[in-house]
């Protein structure tokens, strides 16, 4: 994945970002982040996955566990 992200703009423009690697050309290739931020941005994408997979899925009639079980068997 080729980025153009140049290091014209310093970390503390970065939200999180507490030091960005480059390479020889200036291209951002990582950036180093504190391990709690890390885990917040995590939690927010497992977040919106849930959201998303809950939206899906809100129009379906609910399963009881017997027919739930049934449904599986039957793929």
């Amino acid at each position: 994945m080729a980025t153009n992200t140049k290091t014209a703009m310093q970390a503390e423009q970065y939200p999180f970002a507490q030091e960005l690697i480059t390479d020889i050309e200036g291209n951002v290739r990582k950036v180093v982040i504190d391990f709690h931020d890390y885990l917040r941005l995590l939690e927010a994408i497992e977040d919106e996955g849930l959201i998303l997979a809950m939206q899906e899925v809100k129009h379906e009639t609910p399963l009881n566990l017997d027919e739930a079980l049934a449904e599986l068997e039957s793929e």
